[in-house]
């Protein structure tokens, strides 16, 4: 907040010295605006491409913080330098300004300025500035959800997004500073107004068809030109505003900053109320459709103080009731097959359908017909907890008797299909699990599936919707024998908050004596050798560690004693009277000799602490600062 507060304050500031020089306030907030944000977008794209790659976080910031530092110092230098010269342009600019009287036309506009009727004055501006930010913001909420969708959840994906959106906020403010030069009526002007607001809410509306279908035929960056299309008619709202509602004097960038502060706060409701309450209770295509009909409200009430005549306002009033009707109407047919074709781009078979799709605020889960599930537009999964059948690893979940004695106390991060969730609560010595997942979207799919369902009610299970590292934070006297997560692709946005070397110090804390760490790297040799560098003991089976503060105690007997007295759900995994059971059973128990003797990739098979040290050197160990591999991909 205080950084912001600062920030915040540079634009009326600025605004207050360039209208002197300038008298139009239109041209000046629209020049500014379209510095500041094409400025901010710059450096979206500069994040995303390199600098959080090469720097890390807190060098990146102290690029950022030292680039203002040296604003500041040149432009305090350049005042005191050129401060008589200053002076003096100013008492001549406000000379000519008292001397100096704009013609008027017959409706009272000045040739310097266009100004609202008196009738509007200042308060509807302000409140059409905060219902613009409202829905401004909502669309860029919901868009990124698309675009995040669509690249699978890359770290890159919300600098570019916002790179994007804020660009074509620029390009629109570099926009109003034309139509303010070359409209000088005012009844036209708010008659322009009206129009690009309607516009702009259409076309905000229509980003998420276009982007859908654009990244079946091509590129997914090909998307963000839609996104920076339409916030660019978004972003010439604010300065045209300003223009038509703020006389060119000295008070010019207090006005200014009023109608600024309307704008902001409604952009931060609409982060709020579209991210927090709308993504959680409506599918994201009715959030669009909400975030348009309000939208073409706003432009309804211009409309009605925009002079019109009556046919023309009979036409115009016409014209709104079809735009919201084909709103209301458009959604299913619009977004029909929207998912499907975000996920396979190019591979998508017209008319493929996912079997359920749950929309949430913390993302979106789709489950295809053959069981299998996509958090975020990537694969999280699928039902099944059959180890004889065995389509989605889940041999890696039964193996944890193999490396600890007596796993009572568990904790689970993460639950997805709630497979891996089922076979721990069901292990024969498990006495309490207790899973933190952060959507709670996968409960309801969870109810749904015979499979697991169960697990919603055994006594042994209790689930807590939070983050998971959060929940590790606030609960610091919590401790267990062994903490399991099947951890998503390590190069994904914020996974390294589960892979870095702070997380397993805090999951230290967290641990019984002898207690194990037993999680997912998806093969990165970078997430191996993080887990062995913070551990001192530990080992590799298949793509998952097993670490640990003291020496694993590996013992192939005790695991295939657990195994043959598993039952889920009453059911053995096992029939030992099946010859499939007995050579499955066989096949798995193999695992147990193949220490460090076969490395290929997927192989059911295991790798000492030493060896995965040794091969993994010169890897990149994951840090909060680096973030590991998220933004190399």
């Amino acid at each position: 907040v205080v950084p912001t507060v600062l920030m915040g304050s540079t634009l009326p500031v600025l605004v207050t010295y360039a209208v002197r020089l300038s008298h139009k306030v239109g041209t000046s907030v629209g020049a500014l605006y379209a510095s500041n944000t094409l400025g901010s977008a710059a450096a979206c794209f500069c994040a995303g491409l390199f600098l959080m790659r090469w720097l890390g976080e807190s060098k990146t910031v102290m690029v950022a913080a030292g680039l203002n530092a040296l604003l500041g110092a040149t432009v305090l230098v350049w005042s005191l330098a050129t401060q008589q010269q200053q002076t003096a342009r100013t008492q001549m600019s406000s000379a000519n300004s008292q001397d100096e009287h704009p013609t008027q036309n017959a409706e009272g506009t000045t040739n310097a300025n266009v100004r609202l009727l008196p009738e509007i004055g200042f308060p509807l501006p302000a409140a059409a500035a905060s219902i613009a930010g409202f829905v401004s913001l909502g669309y860029e909420i919901v868009w990124y959800h698309l675009f995040s969708f669509t690249t699978g959840g890359i770290a890159k994906s919300f600098a570019f997004l916002l790179g994007a959106y804020l660009a074509g906020i620029g390009f629109g403010s570099v926009a109003s500073n034309r139509i303010c030069e070359k409209i000088t009526n005012p009844k036209s002007f708010i008659r322009f107004l009206v129009g690009t607001v309607a516009g702009a809410n259409l076309l905000g509306f229509l980003v998420g068809p276009i982007l859908f279908k654009l990244v079946v035929h091509v590129s997914y960056q090909w998307a963000l030109a839609p996104i920076g299309l339409a916030a660019a008619f978004l972003g010439t709202v604010f300065p045209l505003l300003c223009h038509i509602s703020i006389p060119p004097d000295e008070r010019a960038g207090a006005r200014m900053s009023y109608l600024y502060l309307s704008n902001i706060a409604g952009s931060a409701l609409g982060s709020y109320l579209t991210g927090f309450v709308l993504m959680d209770i409506l599918p994201l295509r009715y959030v669009c459709v909400v975030l348009t009909l309000l939208g073409l409200g706003l432009s309804v009430v211009l409309m009605l103080r925009a002079g019109l005549e009556r046919r023309a306002f009979i036409f115009a009033a016409v014209g709104m009731l079809i735009a919201a009707l084909f709103v209301a109407q458009a959604p299913e047919p619009l977004f029909s097959g929207m998912y499907e074709r975000m996920m396979s781009k190019s591979g998508y078979v017209p008319g493929a359908r996912f079997k359920t799709v749950v929309e949430t605020r913390n993302g979106v889960i789709a489950v295809t017909h053959s069981g299998m599930i996509f958090g975020g537009g990537i694969y999280d999964g699928r039902f099944n907890t059959s180890l004889v059948n065995d389509s989605n690893g889940i041999e890696r979940v039964f193996a944890l008797s193999y490396f600890h004695p007596n796993p009572k106390e568990v904790l689970m991060i993460g639950l997805s299909s709630g497979s891996w969730a089922q076979v721990l609560a069901n292990h024969p010595q498990i006495e309490h699990l207790t899973i933190v997942e952060i959507n709670p979207g996968y409960l309801r799919l969870i109810r749904q599936v015979p499979e697991v369902a169960s697990l919603l009610q055994n006594p042994k299970v209790h689930i807590e919707i939070d983050d998971g590292r959060r929940w590790l934070v606030r609960s610091p006297g919590r401790k267990f024998d062994a903490i399991v997560m099947n951890t998503s692709y390590h190069w994904r946005s914020n996974a390294s908050n589960l892979l870095s070397v702070e997380f397993l110090r805090l999951i230290r804390q967290h641990l019984n004596a002898g207690g194990v760490h037993f999680y997912n790297t998806t093969d990165s040799k970078e997430a191996m050798l993080t887990g062995v560098s913070v551990f001192p003991f530990g080992m590799r089976l298949a793509n998952f560690v097993v670490v640990s503060d003291a020496p694993l105690q590996l013992d192939a007997r005790r695991w295939l004693n657990v195994l043959s007295d598993y039952k889920i759900d009453g059911k053995p995994v096992f029939d030992l009277s099946q010859e499939q059971d007995r050579l499955r059973l066989r096949q798995v128990m193999s695992m147990a000799n193949t220490m460090d003797l076969d490395m290929r990739p997927g192989l059911f098979a295991l790798e000492s602490a030493d060896h995965i040290r040794a091969r993994t050197a010169g890897a990149r160990v994951i840090t909060d600062d680096n973030m590991g591999t998220e933004w190399l991909q």
